[in-house]
């Protein structure tokens, strides 16, 4: 019989030697960019041929254009595919950040998969550095989370514990607190990832959902350099909602916690008018008890409802099955071509 596995018994899974030929591709979503995309596209390329030179690993930049309405796709079109091959998959309309990963993992050619955000707060810097994890160390999961959060307000710091707590509670598969979307996958992960056939997808979960060994590494956002964000409060709260009933059913056990509270109050509530009428001989009003008590009930009904209705959406989303996404446009431009177009125009 054969023994343990080292993720098993915990241990130290050795390299595997054969990483560097599966290759590496970087995907990066993105929405309205266009002031900042060619700046970071040099930033990523760079890094896509420093890891080539010193690690042999051949790599590849995915830009997924989410449906912008500026000229990000324009911009991207014409990016230039220095020492890297660079794709481009233009979305039919927004569908979500969610979509756009998704699409990106599809279209990744290479074993390993990194999703980057492409509005350049998570440094490219860091980028070897969840490479090496993988390659030196053997993690198939290596994630980028922020070290801290002094700088948001303290209501958004509160509503995260808050998200947190409540998606983990019960939770066989913990979600890391802070963790983002950049992350590194070896060849295995990225392959068990595209296994998940769900269409409402929470990519965080998803990615903790599949195990294997996983390294959290602590990071600072760079500030961001070009327009402005599009996660605002009422967008944050939605992709909560979207993520909490898409994976977690503590929403639920919330919804029957909330039911017994109030069975048990109504109990007790019970109990005391009894003991005033019988043993003290008060009368209790009972017009205002009475509007109170249904007033309560009925809320707490609306609410069990309301929530029962997001998960209702959610499996009759599932059993349409339709695509998660449409491509309006797809390019690859390779480096071997453009070196030899380059090539070509010097000699004439």
């Amino acid at each position: 019989m054969a023994g343990p596995t080292p993720e098993q018994t915990g241990g130290t899974r050795a390299p595997d030697s054969g990483a560097a030929a599966t290759g590496l591709s970087i995907v990066v979503p993105v929405f309205n960019e266009e002031a900042g995309l060619a700046s970071l596209h040099d930033r990523l390329a760079g890094c896509a041929r420093a890891i080539t030179t010193r690690r042999g690993l051949r790599c590849e930049l995915v830009y997924v254009d989410d449906g912008s309405t500026d000229a990000t796709h324009a911009v991207a079109a014409r990016l230039p595919a220095s020492g890297v091959d660079v794709q481009v998959v233009s979305l039919s309309r927004n569908f979500g950040k969610e979509a756009a990963l998704l699409a990106g993992l599809d279209h990744a050619r290479f074993g390993a998969v990194l999703f980057i955000d492409g509005d350049g707060q998570h440094p490219p810097a860091l980028i070897e550095t969840l490479v090496g994890h993988w390659l030196d160390d053997g993690y198939d999961v290596v994630f980028a989370a922020k070290e801290h959060r002094e700088n948001e307000p303290l209501t958004r710091r509160i509503g995260v514990k808050a998200f947190y707590s409540l998606i983990n509670w019960g939770a066989r598969q913990r979600i890391p607190e802070d963790a983002s979307d950049f992350r590194l996958l070896s060849p295995r992960a990225a392959a068990a990832l595209r296994q998940m056939p769900e269409r409402n997808r929470f990519f965080k979960g998803l990615a903790s959902f599949i195990g294997f060994r996983q390294k959290r590494i602590d990071y600072s956002p760079e500030e961001r350099a070009h327009g402005t964000t599009s996660w605002n409060t009422r967008a944050l709260l939605g992709l909560s909602v979207e993520a909490l009933t898409s994976f977690s059913v503590a929403p639920l056990r919330l919804a029957s916690l909330l039911g017994l509270l109030l069975a048990f109050t109504a109990l007790v509530f019970g109990a005391w008018m009894l003991i005033e009428a019988v043993v003290n001989e008060h009368r209790v009003p009972g017009y205002p008890s009475l509007i109170v008590g249904l007033m309560v009930i009925g809320g707490v009904q609306l609410l069990m409802i309301g929530i029962m209705g997001e998960y209702i959406g959610k499996i009759l989303s599932e059993i349409k099955a339709r695509p998660v996404y449409f491509v309006a446009e797809h390019t690859l431009r390779s480096a071997a071509e453009a070196d030899a177009e380059n090539a070509r125009s010097a000699a004439e």
